[in-house]
């Protein structure tokens, strides 16, 4: 447990020296609150609150990961600089217990008022809206690793205080509980909890039986190579949240906003659209990096970005003829790049979203990452160039339950192509 518990707070740890995070420049810093309400589990609670906040402030929680602190998780992530900019509120709370990971396991935190962590949690909300006079219908949370398992919790608990989360590599509200006294669950965390989308759903609404009222939209993150909080976790935390907000599974929107990041939207098409989910290729157990903070704040509306969807970019210097040849439950796709402009490119990978129900088994001439959903297929050593005017040929072998449809875009480096 000591090790797990070291590996995730090292990962975090060398996620912000890599990033290098400034502090917030500002004449406002981070204080510590006390006596701020009903705390069962002996949380701590530090604020930042920016200068010139004017009237009916938002509030975002953010929650750190395993084995850090608010204080930590404040000077490493961008929330408080972003803060300074859109004058918002941020609460930071540090959990106390051996090993400084939120209680998102027992009984008592995984019911609207049970108890433990989610109460605490709570109690600073209401703490800054009496303070302060913050705005009740702008409330969000965001967290990593076990903040992120925390912003999972807190919005299935509390569907009425928040408006919406950002959870960076967590997992499914009520995959991880265990019988006490175990405080971590391998099985979830390896990715082994595989549950139907209303199973998950149930789980959910099972932690306010009886609430009709609006449900908080959900934004989640995952690195493809996460090893401490296994990347299927991010599949079933769509799963969960689509049910939970009674939106279809299959994506209305996808883009790529960097190179190797692949979002999908589920429900709708805009910046705050119901549920958006966003799978990093090649990336750890090392969430958020930077730029992530901002489309957090997008997401929760907090920066005023547009509900409408970008415009799609132009098709770019490349064409993708993609060709499927299916039989009862599985497939093959032959796929060529074309590089259709006057220079070469280098250290290309394309990434596509495969239609629901297929599942990638084994491919030739590229890497691709994950198998299913949102893909990413990564140039080999040996074809890592592409020519102008020259084209490389890739392909993969794949399951299906009965969708054998072709992926409706791609992109190359992050410029959409051309698909003949």
């Amino acid at each position: 447990m000591r090790k797990i518990l070291s590996r995730l707070g090292v990962a975090l740890l060398l996620a912000t020296a890599l990033l290098g995070v400034p502090a917030p420049a500002s004449a406002a810093s981070l204080v510590e609150v006390t006596g701020f309400g009903n705390n069962p589990s002996n949380l701590r609670m530090h604020l930042y609150v920016p200068d010139n906040i004017g009237a009916s402030p938002a509030v975002v929680v953010a929650v750190h990961y395993c084995t850090g602190s608010g204080p930590a998780f404040y000077s490493g992530t961008d929330f408080a600089r972003l803060a300074d900019q859109y004058k918002y509120i941020v609460i930071y709370p540090s959990a106390t217990r051996s090993g400084q990971c939120f209680d998102v396991w027992s009984q008592e935190a995984l019911r609207r008022g049970g108890g433990s962590d989610p109460v605490g949690i709570v109690s600073m909300v209401n703490y800054v809206q009496q303070r302060y006079g913050s705005d009740p219908s702008r409330v969000f949370v965001t967290g990593a690793s076990s903040g992120a398992m925390m912003t999972n919790v807190l919005l299935g608990d509390y569907p009425d205080v928040f408006k919406a989360g950002s959870a960076f590599m967590g997992v499914p509200f009520g995959c991880f509980a265990t019988t006490p006294p175990n405080t971590w669950n391998s099985e979830c965390a390896n990715g082994q909890v595989t549950r139907t989308a209303q199973q998950w759903g149930d789980l959910v609404r099972g932690a306010y039986p009886g609430y009709t009222g609006a449900r908080p939209r959900m934004q989640v993150w995952h690195g493809t190579e996460d090893s401490t909080l296994r990347y299927p976790n991010f599949g079933e935390e769509i799963k969960q949240w689509t049910n939970v907000l009674g939106v279809s599974q299959t994506p209305a929107y996808t883009d790529t906003p960097q190179s190797g990041w692949t979002r999908t939207r589920y429900g709708g098409t805009g910046t705050t659209a119901p549920v958006e989910a966003v799978s990093v290729a090649g990336t750890g157990h090392n969430l958020p990096l930077s730029g992530m903070a901002a489309m957090a704040l997008a997401f929760f509306g907090i920066t005023g970005g547009s509900t409408e969807p970008p415009p799609p970019p132009p098709p770019g210097p490349c064409r993708v003829d993609y060709a499927v040849n299916a039989w009862n439950s599985g497939l093959t796709a032959t796929i060529t790049i074309t590089n259709t402009s006057t220079a070469p490119v280098s250290n290309w990978s394309l990434a596509f979203t495969l239609p629901g129900g297929q599942t990638i088994t084994s491919g030739w001439n590229a890497t691709f990452t994950p198998r299913s959903g949102p893909v990413t297929a990564t140039a080999m050593s040996y074809n890592a160039t592409i020519g102008a005017s020259a084209s490389v040929g890739i392909g993969f072998q794949a399951t299906h339950t009965g969708n054998t449809a072709e992926p409706t875009s791609f992109s190359l480096n992050g410029t959409a192509c051309t698909v003949t």
